[in-house]
């Protein structure tokens, strides 16, 4: 009889599992469908075939990115008809193949020259028109998605509008005076929400099936400090659809499902990505990574996850800092992201006074990502908050940036905030700035390297906590450094080399990039802010 019973709640729990998994593959292939339902938004792997892979693994491009940035130059089914009758003959040579039928990208304007006479201020406002791409017409056999109004890319490979950089850039746009462009780009995420259903990590066909760190509200806050709250009015059904994508799925599984966690404490969220297999733009690293790690499509998914959370990569999400092939991004409850949260869900309850049911959901939800970020997060012995490993259930090991998002939006203590503010005087901040994380990886989102949208999130959290001084100071020391790495090489940068200011950053898949949005936009906003202060 015994044995009869643990058969039955073995039949069970196979079935309650067997049910789970149904419903996150259907709530991942409703994601995946909402975006293929959108006839115009097919990945290069979808259109290409044997030749997209051919292509990338062989590394025609040195850059994988290049060619699914390249815009075929006759009708895709033509090409790859083409490729099939003369791949197999004697001299073909797939190089040549692929430049005869596509067009390279260009990077920015190649007749942009830095003037070592102007200051760095007048450096960054001269670049604006040069980053500065019109509405886009659409153009066949592109992969970008087209956009109805101006925006503003980053510079150097990245030649399309990236969801949170361009938050810092409109930091930096608003200082310059530049309000019709930062109106026309939240114009232009509350079109891809209207028409995709969120904003994805950029406007190529192949980021859809992610998005990046969500900072939409940000930008409505940022736009409504000089516009007015009916800003709040115009863009609210944009930014509830946005909440929406982000909190899919929530309700119909006890089991985490695309974005949701649940826990004790409420729904959390995590980095997901809806698709499980090499990355279009990096498509030969994740490949030869996953193979060398014996690894599957949950690795795959994991790389993917990590491209969303905007830090591609650290050691935040390696189960072994030592080697990427631990990666287990979905695995993580990030702090920063759930800071996120917090402030878009606040957004959300200014944006929606009338509507109290919802109101209600959405302060109650806030209540939870207190309580989980204040009984789980908080790491009392170090005195900063932690992400969390839901599989492992504990807190991870790696002290980084993220720590500082609870004070940006917020929803810290005041104690928490003085303790954090500790921290970062004694273990982030360095001669250039503050660091990262702790962790001296190689990867590009891990220590010596700072990132000015890390650098404006800590000095306006720290100010928001009454820490002034040491705002002030980080403040300063990332702007010298800026004006130092300008003097030098009559560039801004991507990213910065914090503790040692005579070496460039490092790590990452591609080399230092220049232009750049978010350190052109970081920078004004920290020459305003000290000149006021």
């Amino acid at each position: 009889m015994r044995h009869l019973y643990l058969f039955l709640l073995l039949i069970l729990f196979v079935q309650c599992k067997t049910d789970t998994d149904k419903k996150v593959d259907q709530a991942v292939q409703s994601v995946l469908t909402e975006v293929s339902e959108q006839p115009e938004i097919k990945t290069p792997d979808e259109l290409l075939g044997d030749l997209f892979t051919e292509v990338q693994l062989h590394q025609v491009f040195e850059d994988g990115k290049t060619f699914v940035d390249c815009t075929a130059k006759h009708p895709y089914d033509e090409i790859v008809s083409r490729y099939n009758e003369q791949k197999d003959d004697p001299g073909f040579e797939l190089e040549a193949f692929v430049l005869e039928h596509f067009e390279t990208p260009p990077l920015i304007s190649t007749d942009f020259k830095s003037d070592p006479n102007r200051t760095p201020k007048e450096h960054v406002e001269a670049l604006w028109p040069v980053l500065e791409r019109k509405a886009d017409d659409g153009e066949k056999g592109s992969t970008l998605l087209p956009l109805p109004e101006p925006y503003i890319v980053p510079g150097g490979r990245f030649r399309e509008v990236y969801y949170w950089d361009s938050y810092f850039t409109m930091i930096g746009l608003a200082e310059s005076g530049k309000m019709e462009l930062v109106e026309s780009m939240l114009d232009n995420f509350a079109y891809l929400i209207e028409t995709i259903g969120h904003i994805p990590n950029g406007n190529r066909t192949y980021y859809v099936s992610r998005s990046q760190p969500p900072f939409f509200a940000y930008m409505i806050n940022l736009y409504a400090a000089h516009r007015g709250d009916e800003v709040y009015e115009t863009y609210r059904d944009a930014l509830r659809e946005e909440y929406q994508f982000w909190m899919k799925g929530c309700s119909e599984s006890s089991e985490p499902i695309l974005h949701c966690v649940p826990t004790e404490q409420g729904i959390m969220n995590r980095y997901y990505d809806a698709r499980n297999i090499p990355r279009q733009e990096s498509y030969r690293e994740d490949y030869e990574l996953v193979e060398k790690a014996g690894g599957g499509e949950k690795m795959y998914r994991d790389l993917r996850s990590g491209a969303e959370s905007g830090w591609d990569y650290s050691t935040r999400w390696f189960a072994d800092a030592r080697t990427m092939a631990t990666i287990e991004t979905t695995d993580i409850i990030p702090v920063d992201l759930n800071a996120l949260m917090y402030g878009m869900e606040a957004v959300l309850v200014r944006s929606f006074p009338e509507d109290t049911a919802f109101v209600k959901d959405l302060q109650d939800r806030m209540e939870d990502r207190k309580n989980f970020m204040t009984q789980v997060l908080w790491n009392e012995e170090k005195g900063i908050f932690s992400d969390y490993n839901w599989v492992d259930k504990k807190t991870t090991s790696v002290s980084s940036l993220a720590t500082v998002y609870p004070l940006f939006v917020g929803m810290a203590t005041q104690e928490q905030a003085d303790k954090i503010a500790t921290y970062i005087r004694n273990n982030f901040l360095k001669p250039g700035g503050v660091v990262t994380s702790l962790n001296h990886s190689g990867q590009q989102w891990d220590a010596p390297n700072g990132w000015a949208p890390l650098q404006w999130m800590t000095v306006m959290g720290l100010e928001r906590y009454g820490h002034s001084d040491l705002a002030r100071t980080i403040a300063e020391r990332w702007v010298a450094l800026n004006e130092k790495v300008y003097a030098n090489t009559g560039k801004f940068v991507e990213k910065y080399n914090v503790e040692d200011m005579s070496l460039e950053a490092g790590g990452g898949e591609y080399p230092v990039q220049d232009g750049f949005g978010w350190s052109n936009g970081v920078y004004l906003g920290f020459k305003a802010y000290l000149a006021e202060n």
